[in-house]
């Protein structure tokens, strides 16, 4: 998920409760809600090895510990106060914070890879979108609303609360979980639906559906068959037309794809990609070649995508990694 969301999601874990601890520890938690993106350091400079290292080992079970030791460290240095027994209070609510964050990201098309050290397989819910408004929206909500009212009862005279919003902190919690839980659950209808269906004569040999951003009924179905990909808009609210969609069929062999693949850029985005799709275009002189990860985007419209433009000796012309404009 976006920072804004995880640095949201960090306060109101704070105001449930972990802020107890001492000293700083509702910024220690905020900031530990954010600690795993620690590894974006490189996104400007080398999106390839931004691509290698993110979501990767801060994002994992493991070293969750660790992470959320540091910015614990952080606050205790920048508030010059010591550790003491109450600093284990601070330490755990940095923790939940961490694993928060792996668990939005676990439910996004992005995934993370969770079990590292031990395998790097990435693990994704694909129900919600990287950027999700409607759990913005709630997160939002419920810091506005204690502000106001705050502001509403010292116009009017009246006590302050100690812990301000906790209540409001309770509900976006508790309504992000069922939103969450919620789109969960649609994705898997959505699934069950594209799969009652045959393609070219024959079940699907792997479905994949994302999500639509602002939407809960509306999704974007990937059919991998033999030989080609389908792609078709999901509507819950509405019968799926199975014929709605459109097939295409990716490149499968040629000498273009196997220059490219010996350039780091296809090598690395090849290691990423979890649902690739190629294709060749003669540009002049030359093969443009293209692989897609559909996770992102469509095949009329990229996302993620790796671009090599070929020489007729195989020689690389050119070769370049985009995130894209989904």
């Amino acid at each position: 998920m976006d920072n804004i969301t995880h640095t949201l999601v960090g306060l109101m874990l704070s105001r449930v409760g972990l802020n107890r601890g001492e000293k700083g520890a509702s910024v220690a938690t905020m900031l530990a809600a954010n600690a795993p993106d620690v590894d974006t350091y490189n996104f400007l400079t080398d999106n390839l090895a931004y691509l290698q290292v993110h979501r990767g080992y801060t994002h994992s079970l493991a070293f969750a510990p660790l992470v959320a030791l540091v910015p614990l460290l952080l606050v205790k240095a920048f508030t010059r106060t010591r550790i003491t027994w109450v600093t284990l209070a601070t330490y755990a609510g940095c923790l939940i914070a961490v694993l928060s964050h792996l668990l939005l990201d676990w439910t996004n098309v992005y995934g993370v890879r969770l079990m590292l050290p031990f395998n790097a397989k990435w693990y994704r819910l694909d129900s919600t979108d990287i950027i999700d408004p409607v759990i913005l929206g709630i997160l939002l909500l419920a810091v506005a609303a204690p502000a106001l009212s705050g502001l509403v009862t010292s116009e009017m005279g009246g006590r302050k609360r100690k812990t301000p919003g906790r209540g409001w902190a309770w509900f976006a919690l508790v309504a992000v979980l069922l939103y969450d839980t919620g789109r969960w659950m649609a994705h898997d209808r959505a699934i069950s639906i594209v799969d009652a269906y045959t393609y070219r004569g024959a079940p699907a040999e792997r479905i994949s559906v994302f999500p639509v951003r602002f939407t809960l009924m509306r999704w974007r179905a990937v059919v991998e068959g033999n030989g080609f990909i389908y792609e078709a808009p999901v509507d819950l609210s509405t019968d799926f037309d199975a014929a709605g969609g459109h097939t295409e069929y990716p490149a499968v062999s040629s000498p273009a794809i196997d220059a490219a693949r010996t350039t780091r850029t296809f090598q690395v985005f090849e290691s990423f990609n979890q649902l690739p799709f190629w294709t060749l275009l003669p540009v002049d002189d030359t093969v443009r070649v293209e692989l897609l990860d559909l996770r992102f985007g469509s095949i009329q419209r990229p996302g993620f995508e790796a671009v090599a433009f070929v020489e007729p000796d195989h020689r690389i012309a050119r070769a370049y990694f985009s995130f894209g404009v989904p």
